[in-house]
């Protein structure tokens, strides 16, 4: 067969394979397809003929198994034996011989927990162990507002806020809350506690750098680690130190990819009581390009005016914190948390915040509080004048003087935290636990007197341990309501600087 032979076969063949192609529906339709598609884009013709072939291919090759084995089979007497032997780690910790004459020794609260509090043993004692700063407990408006909340929505929305937990208190409360604020938007949480520990890693994630006081709060350090984030700590308010870091930061980052960067610090510090300076963290971090993220748990209805905060009492716009995380218990006798910002800061929390997204909503009954005593700070600044009033009372009795204790908390601050002064415990060489088993005697002993109080018991650090080496010192914990006179609170505080005399006198 010559070379003419051949191509007339070919020709043939051709002839016959188009024939029958053309007798296909839709073959005229293909070809005029492949034909225009060839003539403006030859390019696309090819790709579409490997993605063909590649289908062809994936369709017609051997299935496999992604799951390779390999671990160990074991026999059924094999897993028994390990079963047996397996002892499990108790879920919490033994209690020491402390924490358990403590729980012994702990009284319990029978009825609301009012300044004149009846304890289950039959006694009424002066309570100054509550966040009631306002006596909001008594106000009889309050609870006829709850109570009537209450028989319109039930107890609880039984439902996440994004599917069917949204009620209109709620978004009431919200507008309530940005407006005494004065910002845009605001949302709100179920509880308190997960507010702050759920708003810092719906922005802050891993490769993130927080840049965070060492003295702030379980809930803030809880947030911190569950962020995943690296954490650079400054020394407790001292903003020289913090610059320092922040310089430090903004250095190591020069030549990296960027990342986001946040401060996260507190209005009034949980376990100091003292006070942030605001102005000048402002300055900071508009100076290094830093995001500031603000827990505003314990300074939100006590500092300010009409107790919109630190903001307010230090004279700043409230618009230059991108995120201020507060509480609505404590002083403001309800429950949940919010934080407010930007539209655009509230929005992404309803998509990616865990405690908002997984948690059913707040209880009408508690939104519904929250906005009535928010109304009653704004129309009644003089509450917070007469609690100030009665914090000043209580610090004549106690700080000044007093030779074995001093007060850590600012003087607006009506959570006093009275810790023992560092020449006592140089001189009487007392250990940290030694200071604990101290200030509970004393705890025991106003108790004896008819004053209730309590210790501060910050919760076991969250984070990074090994670079936040610091730990509050033990305090005892008072806190002053506008539910007792000023000859009460003078005869309450006379009692606790008689008890702390008499505890500190008795040790060795």
């Amino acid at each position: 067969m010559d070379v003419q032979d051949v191509h007339g076969w070919l020709v043939k063949f051709l002839d016959e394979v188009s024939d029958s192609f053309q007798k296909l529906p839709g073959s005229s339709i293909f070809l005029r397809y492949v034909k225009s598609s060839y003539q403006n884009d030859p390019v696309r013709s090819g790709i579409e003929l490997f993605l063909c072939l590649f289908a062809v291919r994936y369709l017609l090759a051997p299935a496999y198994s992604t799951q390779k084995k390999s671990y160990v089979t074991l026999s059924d007497e094999e897993v028994d034996e390990l079963v047996e032997e397996w002892t499990p780690e108790p879920l919490v910790a033994a209690l020491s011989g402390f924490e358990e004459a403590e729980n012994e020794k702990r009284p319990v609260i029978i009825g609301p927990t009012g300044p004149k509090s009846k304890l289950s043993n039959g006694r009424t004692v002066t309570n100054l162990a509550s966040y009631n700063y306002y006596n909001f407990i008594a106000n009889e408006t309050l609870k006829e507002k709850a109570i009537q909340t209450l028989r319109t929505y039930g107890v609880g929305p039984c439902g996440p806020p994004n599917f069917y937990g949204t009620q209109d208190v709620h978004m009431k409360t919200e507008a309530d809350i940005a407006a005494h604020i004065g910002v845009s938007a605001c949302i709100i949480y179920a509880q308190a506690f997960s507010t702050i520990s759920s708003v810092i890693p719906a922005f802050s994630k891993r490769g993130d750098i927080v840049v965070a006081d060492r003295a702030v709060n379980y809930m803030v350090r809880k947030g911190i680690q569950i962020s995943r984030s690296t954490v650079r700590w400054y020394d407790h308010n001292d903003l020289e130190d913090m610059q320092r870091v922040l310089e430090r930061v903004v250095k190591e980052q020069a030549k990296k990819p960027l990342t986001r960067r946040f401060i996260v610090t507190e209005g009034l510090f949980e376990n100091v009581g003292d006070m942030v300076d605001l102005p000048k963290i402002i300055e900071l971090k508009h100076r290094y390009k830093f995001r500031l993220i603000l827990d505003e748990s314990w300074s939100f209805g006590v500092l300010g005016r009409t107790g919109r905060g630190i903001t307010e009492h230090q004279n700043v716009d409230a618009a230059e914190v991108d995120m201020i995380v507060g509480s609505l218990a404590g002083p403001l006798c309800a429950g949940g948390g919010f934080c407010v910002g930007s539209d655009e800061i509230v929005e992404h929390q309803r998509i990616s915040s865990a405690a908002y997204t997984f948690s059913a909503a707040l209880s009408a009954m508690l939104a519904t509080t929250a906005s009535e005593t928010i109304s009653l700070l704004q129309t009644s600044p003089d509450i917070l004048a007469q609690a100030r009033e009665n914090v000043k009372t209580m610090w004549a009795q106690l700080d000044p003087r007093s030779d074995w204790v001093r007060c850590t908390s600012a003087v607006e601050n009506p959570m006093m935290l009275l810790v023992l002064k560092a020449d006592v415990v140089a001189q009487k060489r007392w250990s940290v636990a030694e200071q604990e088993a101290l200030l509970q005697d004393v705890v025991d002993e106003c108790l004896t007197n008819g004053i209730l109080i309590t210790r501060l018991k910050s919760m076991p650090r969250a984070s990074n341990a090994k670079e936040a080496d610091w730990e509050p010192q033990p305090a005892l914990k008072v806190c002053v309501t506008t539910g007792l006179s000023r000859k009460e609170i003078e005869r309450a505080g006379i009692t606790i600087r008689h008890a702390i005399t008499k505890v500190v006198k008795a040790r060795k």
